[in-house]
């Protein structure tokens, strides 16, 4: 029996409020699990999208596995019988820091990975300024997870710029990538680099990104994907709250693989 698994990926536009952006995401989870989804992928800063400076907007972190958002996640799973990536909640850290923390639920509910993001964006120009070590710690353990017979490596929004993360993870069916890339850099390069992390891992990627003008003025690119091993977009939309799903197959990454044994010619 062929090995396969119909993927959703569930793009937002992400307001201050973080039980408004619960609530929503609850909303479209259950959607697409209607449809059959059974992985579903929330994008980076699903929970909240809000002004730097607000002194209140870290109020919501919790402790890795306990809290009110972790526990309506996990409930959710659960109900609707299936596998959850959420990405990203703040978890906290030692010295009044944080992770930007992506986290899988199993169909039971169980949380069965994490991830702390890596690779910490910075960027600077005439209207924009984003440093986010600021507060966040850099996580610092390579993850990946088994779904369903799919190797999936996990990583968040700014890892896409560093393929290196992806090759100590070994050999992959499927990467995953909740991020909240903004207008100006996702514009140049959001669509460049995720085709090129699916063409030389030889797997599929699902880029899951907030999409778009969010209400404290910050603008997200959207324009989430579902790209196949050989660097074909299956599945794709523009800006706003989407959501977009897939038919991977184990069978269509060995074809690929058979064709141009790429990872079996590596040296370096």
């Amino acid at each position: 029996m062929e090995t396969s698994l119909k993927v959703a990926a569930i793009q937002m536009v992400s307001v201050r409020n973080w039980k408004t952006n619960l609530e929503i995401a609850q909303t479209l989870i259950k959607e697409a699990s209607a449809n059959g989804a059974n992985l579903i992928v929330l994008p980076e800063f699903f929970i909240q999208i809000t002004d730097p400076d607000d002194p209140k907007r870290l109020d919501i972190a919790e402790e890795l596995g306990a809290g009110a958002i972790q526990i309506a996640l996990a409930q959710i799973a659960k109900e609707c019988s299936i596998f959850l990536v959420a990405g990203t909640i703040l978890i906290k850290a030692l010295n009044g820091k944080y992770y930007n923390t992506l986290i899988v639920y199993n169909q039971d509910g169980e949380q069965v990975a994490y991830y702390n993001k890596i690779h910490l964006f910075k960027y600077a120009d005439e209207t924009n300024q984003y440093d986010e070590s600021l507060t966040f710690v850099s996580g610092s353990e390579v993850k990946t997870v088994d779904i369903f017979g799919f190797r999936i490596g996990l990583s968040i929004c700014y890892d896409l710029r560093f393929p290196e993360l992806y090759r100590k993870m070994g050999k992959l069916d499927l990467i995953l990538l909740p991020s909240a890339f903004t207008y100006t850099t996702g514009k140049a390069h959001w669509q460049t680099l995720t085709v090129a992390r699916a063409i030389e891992n030889q797997c599929y990627f699902m880029a899951v990104n907030q999409g778009g003008l969010h209400e404290t003025g910050r603008y997200t690119y959207g324009h989430s994907m579902i790209i196949n091993p050989w660097g074909e977009i299956m599945s794709s939309c523009e800006e706003g709250t989407k959501i977009i799903y897939a038919n991977l197959f184990k069978n269509k990454i060995q074809e690929i693989r058979a064709k141009i044994p790429a990872l079996e010619h590596r040296i370096l």
